[in-house]
């Protein structure tokens, strides 16, 4: 039958033939899906299955669009992703085609997902009139009541429905093929499948059970979670084993998120939502505010796993809006960069370095620029000098931003001094006493060794943010309109200045994500971002932290805790040794202060790199220094 009506279009002037007249009028497609379902004889739903998807992808003239062909094709979507079913792969083929055909008109698509029709005075007879010329009064065509009519089947087993049961069959043709099909409607008819919130929430609701299987899987490695790479959500089905549930929630996310990238807009910031409010809020964000530590450690690893998997910017969006827009929620992530225990600081230092290397701007403005727009961190004119005579009513030493009180190598920067671009990188290579420095030890270079990977790191961070139309001169500092303003640092510079402040005491790991973090923040080519953090030589008010003044309070600590380590040269030779892997025996003593000593070293040369490489582009600096002494 199928090839008589093939070569009857092909043959026929005028289309339709009476072949397809007589399919038509006499609903010989319903009478196949009435047999379909009844399995009679049995093995018949798998013909018709065939017949369907052969039917409509064979005959080019448009037929979804007609009454006796759309209702047939409803009632056969409904028989699909049965219960044990044994005709998942002529289910899948089947509708792909369907969604092959409806993508290529809306009209189409609303009578496949059963949409009402919007525009009630314009009836689809005169839209349709053109393709069935002298049949027009012969094929019954859409109508609002047949819409509405046929409402049922969509509540029950709708398309959508219908291509997300499938996508869990356990055939990876079948799953693939189902999700191009889904694909397929969302590219080129997103804003209309952005009146059903049913796809967004079923997207979401997929998301959410994937993830409450990963994480209740017993033996769930947070470390396994954090460090998942990329891979292509299509991979999980080209392997002849069962995906892990780890595999098939980031398999899942990254379909989701590959869909919402590829629909239209109006149709990604509602699945964008959805999964926002779905699992970010309803989920995820319990987890991270819950009071068990393995609990907080697991969701903490699969958000810095999704921040650095998440490509889409509208979910980007929704998820930077979800982590630094939720004031009680950002600031207990920032608290657990400071957290007891290790390895919750360490997984949530790893989240805001995750974060600092997303192109969204909301990011370094929140965290960090909002804090510093004032510059309100500057004494004000006129007392950039100590008062000697200040007696009681001065600052306690521990006030002082730059605690002198340490050995005589220690004082800060001549205040007065020039600040040309080798004064600034010899401040961070000279604050490191020269008692501790191991580099020159084993021949390891300066700070040039350095210049490289500061180099790729500011190229980084510059292609980042060259659409955020940043200043290239700083601007002028606020007065306060009632007196001295205190300056507020902000809960991410707090919690990493008091964690760089006990760098000597800190595992090594946790150090070394650490500088990671505030080396990615002095890279970025912002004017308060070099004043703040690379500019050793401004006037700071009385209480007030820089980078370079906690760097100076701990070199001054580190004076003293060396005095008692003895043999303190070959200690830390030993100790770089043992970290490069040269050598698999040390001592255990004191090994702490030794790693932190060796990991202040190298920050020191990175900080150095990072203003060697930033300073001759941004000629400003100079002009900035020019403008304060103005």
């Amino acid at each position: 039958m199928l090839d008589i009506l093939v070569y009857e279009e092909k043959q026929q002037a005028q289309y339709p033939g009476p072949c397809m007249e007589f399919l038509l009028h006499q609903k010989i497609l319903e009478t196949l899906v009435t047999l379909g379902k009844a399995q009679y004889p049995p093995g018949m739903l798998q013909q018709v299955l065939l017949f369907f998807s052969k039917l409509l992808s064979q005959v080019q003239q448009p037929l979804l669009h007609l009454t006796t062909v759309y209702i047939p094709v409803q009632k056969l979507i409904g028989l699909c992703a049965l219960p044990g079913s044994h005709t998942e792969k002529e289910e899948a083929q089947f509708l792909l085609v369907i969604c092959s055909r409806a993508k290529e008109d809306q009209n189409t698509l609303r009578l496949v997902l059963t949409l009402p029709d919007q525009s009630a005075a314009r009836t689809p007879t005169s839209d349709q009139s053109q393709s069935f010329n002298h049949s027009a009064d012969k094929a019954v065509l859409v109508s609002q009541s047949d819409s509405s009519a046929c409402s049922p089947v969509q509540s029950e087993r709708s398309l959508l429905w219908v291509l997300m049961e499938l996508s869990k069959s356990q055939k990876s043709s079948v799953s693939v093929k189902v999700l191009q099909s889904l694909l397929l409607l969302i590219q080129t008819s997103g804003e209309l499948l952005s009146e059903l919130t049913q796809l967004g929430e079923l997207l979401s609701g997929r998301l959410t059970k994937v993830y409450s299987l990963m994480v209740l899987e017993d033996g769930l490695d947070p470390g396994a979670v954090q460090g998942w790479r990329h891979i292509p959500w299509s991979s999980q089905y080209s392997s002849p084993d069962s995906p892990g549930h780890m595999t098939s929630f980031f398999c899942w996310l990254d379909f989701v998120d590959h869909l919402i990238t590829e629909a239209p807009q109006v149709f990604s910031e509602q699945v964008s939502q959805c999964v926002c409010d779905g699992w970010m809020v309803d989920v995820l964000q319990p987890q991270l505010l819950h009071m068990c530590e393995q609990v907080v450690l697991v969701s903490t690893s699969v958000l810095c796993a999704v921040v650095r998997l998440v490509r889409s910017p509208s979910l980007l969006d929704r998820l930077v809006h979800f982590l630094l827009r939720t004031e009680m929620l950002t600031e207990t992530l920032l608290r657990h960069c400071d957290h007891v225990n290790d390895q919750i600081s360490l997984v949530s230092l790893s989240l805001l370095d995750e974060l600092l290397q997303k192109p969204h701007r909301d990011i370094l403005d929140v965290l960090l620029l909002d804090f510093l727009r004032g510059r309100s961190y500057l004494s004000p004119p006129g007392q950039e000098e100590p008062q000697a005579d200040s007696g009681e009513d001065g600052e306690d030493d521990e006030d002082d931003p730059f605690f002198t009180d340490g050995p005589a190598h220690l004082s800060p920067p001549c205040q007065s001094g020039p600040r040309t671009h080798n004064d600034i990188i010899n401040s961070f290579l000279c604050v490191v006493p020269v008692q501790v420095r191991s580099g020159q030890l084993l021949q390891e270079g300066g700070y040039e060794s350095y210049v490289h990977d500061a180099h790729a790191l500011v190229t980084q961070s510059q292609a980042l943010s060259l659409s955020w139309d940043w200043p290239v001169s700083l601007p002028p500092p606020t007065l306060p309109s009632g007196g001295d303003s205190a300056f507020s640092e902000g809960h991410m510079i707090k919690v990493l200045f008091d964690r760089l402040g006990r760098i000597l005491e800190q595992p090594y790991d946790l150090n070394l994500q650490l500088t990671s973090v505030l080396s990615r923040l002095a890279s970025f080519r912002h004017p308060l971002v070099n004043e703040f953090l690379l500019n050793p030589y401004i006037h700071l008010k009385p209480g007030t932290r820089t980078l370079f003044s906690v760097l100076i309070r701990v070199m001054s600590e580190l004076m003293l805790r060396i005095q008692e380590v003895p043999q303190l040269s070959d200690r830390l030779l030993d100790t770089r040794k043992h970290l490069l892997g040269l050598d698999q025996n040390t001592r255990l003593d004191h090994l702490t202060l030794l790693r932190g000593i060796v990991v202040l070293e190298e920050f020191c040369k990175e900080l150095a790199a990072v203003a060697f490489v930033k300073m001759p582009l941004d000629l400003d600096w100079d002009q900035d220094k020019d403008q304060d002494q103005d």
